[in-house]
C-alpha cells in the first residue's frame, strides 16, 4: 500500500490531455470500490463479529467525523481540486494530511484482517482504488507547487509509509485491547472519502457522455467489492 504512493511516477510517461481523460473515470471508480467497501464489507462485518447495529453505527460515525474534521483543518481537499491555485505551502499540508489519513487507514485495514483476512483483502482493495487516483493528485499538486519530481516521489512515499505504521500499532495494540470497533471506523472513513471528496468531482459535468462515463466507471467500482463479497463469503 505504501508503495502505492509512487504511482504518480506513471503520470512522467502520459501527456496531460490523456491523464486528464483518464483521472475522472478512475476517481468514480475509487468512489464506488470505496463505498462498496464500507457499506458491503465493512459494516456487514462488524455486526458479524458481535458488534451491536447501534455501536457499528456509532463508530461509523466517529471515522466520519474524524475525517471531516481533519480535511477542514488542513485544506488539503481543495488542493485536490484546484492544483492551480495551490501554493507551496499548502503542499506541506497535503503530505501531513495525507500522512494522517494513510495512518488512520493502516490502522482501519489492519484491524480488518486481525479480524479476517479474506474481508481484510476486500478492505485493502477499497483502500487501494481510492489510494491510485489520490495520489495521482498529490503529485501533481506537489509538482505544481514549486517541488522536484524526485521530490516529490520521495515525500509521497513517505507519507505513504505511515500506512504500515498504522498498520503496526493496530498489530501491536491487538493483543491488549478489542480491535472490532477499527472495522466500522474504517467504514466511516472510507465513506467520507468517497462520498465527500470523490463523487463531488464526477457527478456534475456538462457533457452527457462524460457523466455516463463516470457513472459506469462509479456503478464498476461497487460491483467490483460485491462481486468480492460474493466470491469470498
Amino acid at each position: 500500500m505504501s508503495l502505492v504512493a509512487l504511482v504518480g511516477s506513471a503520470t512522467l510517461l502520459l501527456r496531460p490531455e490523456t491523464l486528464e481523460r483518464i483521472l475522472k473515470p478512475l476517481v468514480a471508480f475509487a468512489a464506488g470500490s470505496l463505498l462498496g467497501g464500507a457499506f458491503f464489507h465493512m459494516l456487514p462485518a462488524a455486526t458479524e463479529e458481535g458488534l451491536s447495529t447501534a455501536d457499528a453505527s456509532l463508530w461509523m460515525m466517529v471515522g466520519f467525523t474524524l475525517f471531516l474534521a481533519l480535511e477542514q483543518f488542513l485544506h488539503w481537499h481543495h488542493c485536490h481540486r484546484a492544483t492551480a491555485e495551490c501554493k507551496k505551502p499548502l503542499t506541506y499540508l497535503i503530505l501531513l494530511g495525507d500522512g494522517l489519513h494513510n495512518f488512520l487507514g493502516g490502522l482501519g485495514v489492519a484491524g480488518v484482517f486481525l479480524l479476517d483476512v479474506q474481508l481484510g483483502v476486500g478492505a485493502w482493495l477499497a483502500a487501494a482504488a481510492h489510494e491510485v487516483p489520490q495520489e495521482l493528485g498529490d503529485f501533481g499538486v506537489l509538482v505544481h507547487g514549486g517541488w522536484k519530481k524526485g521530490q516529490a516521489l520521495l515525500f509521497n512515499l513517505l507519507s505513504g509509509l505511515t500506512f504500515l505504521v498504522g498498520s503496526l500499532v493496530a498489530y501491536a495494540a491487538s493483543a491488549t485491547i478489542d480491535v472490532e470497533a477499527l472495522v466500522p471506523f474504517a467504514a466511516g472513513n472510507f465513506i467520507y472519502i468517497g462520498a465527500s471528496d470523490l463523487v463531488p468531482e464526477v457527478n456534475k459535468h456538462h457533457s452527457v457522455s462524460v457523466n455516463l462515463a463516470n457513472f459506469c466507471s462509479f456503478a464498476a467500482g461497487l460491483a467490483l467489492l460485491w462481486a468480492i463479497r460474493l466470491v469470498l463469503g
